[in-house]
């Protein structure tokens, strides 16, 4: 696991200088503590840090095929490296390492862009291409490892962070509207934009080629799209073999590593069977690792035990408290972005407490998405099937009641196009949102701008609604909030995270099991308990959906009240975009206990804090 960074000026008489690269690469030393490397060749320069995983000794980043006409820089780890490998040198091709970054980039030599086709794993990497004059870039199909980019009329940016983008020299930031009414509508930035105007990310499954000295510059290609195509002739039983088989060849394939390697276990359904199947591929005790919390609700150690028990793994646990919201400075300078999740902060201590016994942890993050998990679910389909509802009296009603009534919530659903609905299951209702932005700025957002991404991708899709739903959450919320909180969280500790239920080969045969087998009989995730019920403890299976949130409407009652209003209230940033009577209110609301707002409250602590570090 690595970060990368790099510039490309697209006049060849500029000269990209060492010093900036260091520069680029010294802000992610966090991703890469091991080792660093340059390649600089007059109007290009790559930038690498390097957390050492496999091939301890050889693996020295930028690394060059045979000949020295390709240079790459690679952030990532692909599993089906070996096979390739072998099948490159029937080819002929010669390595001198032992990595898989070698594999990729003879890949690229033989295959062109279609090298992508032959990677299994996460990655992110860029391939100077010296013979054609060249840039190609890809990151993994579902967003694994990050990828951002930055482009005007002289250069072109790219790194794992944007951090590395903004420490560059002449690089313009300013704030994208559109970003922050996303942020107040989801908790995150959009899959292919970020808080800034001038910085983008690159969408997962998605290459790109730079042609720098061409007038058509960047061409940024789609080079893989998980689709729903059930198939009807198969029964319960051959599919659970099938995933029983798939998942435990993904979850052996992650287990390849030349440094010590554990799991998180969070006690949930999906972290489970990862553990389970490691242990049952493994001749030695795995390392396991829990946060739990002194409130009962939250709490889900005991079931965490219940698996550490069964396969005696080396398990340990942490408690979190109140105090560790004094983290906020710092996941703010990690993530680089406005980022509500409040769960950044157990995943952040999971991360640095597992970092202190092992290098690489697995992770169950994948499975609500791909078998039909979320509580939301049973919702959306509720609201869904309601074809007759007089959506007009509803409009009127949603207007009429108090926002901190209960009851509005379900008039406000109730109002919406039902085809749609999950586009509106947000954090701030777009309705909050008029009254939370001043109007300066809400004169310059598009209504509906957030929703109406959500409502692009349905749309897109042909699937019945239940996996319209789990589509929109891979593409949306799994890439922009899952996945970027563990890549953030597990690298600002320099610990690599894998995710075995993010195989793409075990993830395209979950979207051939008819979507009646995810949710039946009203329980989520079906056919994968099913699959994995004689491997896991039984009160895995039977206890309710937790996941992995933090008692933030406690605290915010009580030990941690004064911090947020002192923090939201004497903001000197906040309020050139938000009405404060509007943060006042949400504020007292939660004290009154009209409504739980901790989320709200977290997501305005946490703007205000990115706010203040930049000084926007």
């Amino acid at each position: 696991m690595c970060g990368i960074a790099g510039k490309i000026f697209f006049d060849q008489n500029r000269t990209v200088s060492l010093n900036e690269l260091k520069k680029m690469s010294d802000v992610i030393k966090h991703r890469g503590p091991d080792d660093e490397g340059h390649y600089n060749n007059s109007n290009v320069g790559l930038a690498f840090r390097r957390l050492s995983i496999i091939d301890l000794h050889t693996g020295h980043q930028p690394l060059s095929n045979f000949d020295g006409s390709l240079w790459i820089t690679f952030n990532g780890e692909v599993y089906n490296f070996k096979e390739s490998r072998l099948a490159l040198e029937k080819k002929g091709y010669k390595f001198r390492t032992n990595t898989d970054t070698e594999v990729i980039v003879n890949l690229y030599e033989e295959y062109g862009e279609n090298c992508v086709d032959h990677l299994r794993g996460m990655f992110a990497f860029v391939i100077w291409d010296d013979r054609k004059k060249q840039l190609f870039g890809a990151r993994d199909r579902f967003g694994i490892k990050p990828f951002h980019y930055y482009i005007d009329n002289e250069k072109f940016l790219w790194g794992s962070e944007i951090k590395s983008i903004v420490a560059a020299e002449n690089v313009k930031s300013s704030l994208r509207l559109e970003s922050l009414d996303h942020y107040f509508a989801y908790g995150y930035t959009p899959r292919n934009q970020s808080i800034y105007n001038e910085i983008q990310k690159l969408e997962p499954g998605s290459s790109f080629t730079l042609r720098p000295y061409e007038k058509e510059k960047l061409i940024i290609k789609k080079y893989w799209e998980i689709s729903y195509t059930p198939d009807y002739t198969k029964s319960e039983a051959y599919w659970k073999e099938a995933l029983y088989e798939e998942l435990n060849k993904a979850v052996k394939m992650r287990m390849i590593s030349d440094v010590p390697l554990g799991a998180f276990l969070s006690g949930g359904v999906d972290s489970s069977i990862v553990v389970s199947m490691m242990a049952l591929n493994s001749k030695d005790p795995i390392k396991t690792f829990s946060i739990g919390f002194k409130e009962e609700k939250y709490n889900e150690l005991k079931y965490a035990q219940l698996v550490a028990d069964r396969y005696k793994t080396d398990h340990h646990e942490f408690i979190i408290e109140p105090e560790s919201v004094e983290l906020l400075p710092d996941l703010v300078r990690a993530y680089d972005e406005p980022f509500a999740d409040s769960s950044a902060i157990p995943t952040y201590y999971v991360s640095k407490y597992t970092r202190e016994h092992v290098t690489v942890a697995l992770s169950g993050d994948g499975g609500d998405e791909l078998f039909a998990g979320y509580v939301e679910y049973d919702k959306m389909i509720m609201l869904h099937k309601k074809k007759h509802y007089p959506k007009a009296f509803f409009n009127m009603v949603n207007k009429l009641i108090p926002d901190h009534m209960f009851g509005k919530g379900m008039a406000y659903y109730l109002s919406k196009d039902k085809n749609n609905i999950a586009a509106y299951f947000n954090l701030w209702k777009d309705y909050e949102r008029e009254n939370l932005f001043r109007a300066d700025i809400k004169n310059k957002l598009e209504k509906n701008y957030s929703e109406g991404l959500k409502i692009d991708i349905i749309n897109s899709s042909k699937a019945d609604f239940l996996t319209k739903m789990q589509q929109l959450d891979m593409k949306t919320y799994m890439v922009d909030d899952i996945l970027t909180k563990v890549d953030r969280a597990s690298m600002m500790n320099s610990l690599e995270a894998r995710v075995p239920l993010l195989d793409h080969k075990f993830a395209e045969l979950s979207f051939k099991i008819p979507s009646e087998l995810k949710l039946k009989g009203g329980i989520k995730k079906h056919i994968l308990k099913e699959t994995f019920s004689k491997i896991l403890p039984p009160g895995i299976i039977s206890h309710k959906k937790q996941g992995f949130a933090i008692p933030l409407n406690n605290w915010f009652k009580d030990s941690l009240k004064d911090y947020a209003f002192d923090e939201l209230t004497n903001s000197k940033y906040l309020y050139n975009y938000l009405e404060k009577p509007m943060v006042n209110k949400i504020l007292n609301n939660h004290q009154k206990g009209k409504r739980d707002y901790s989320a709200k409250i977290w997501n305005l602590l946490f703007l205000n804090e990115w706010l203040k570090q930049n000084k926007i």
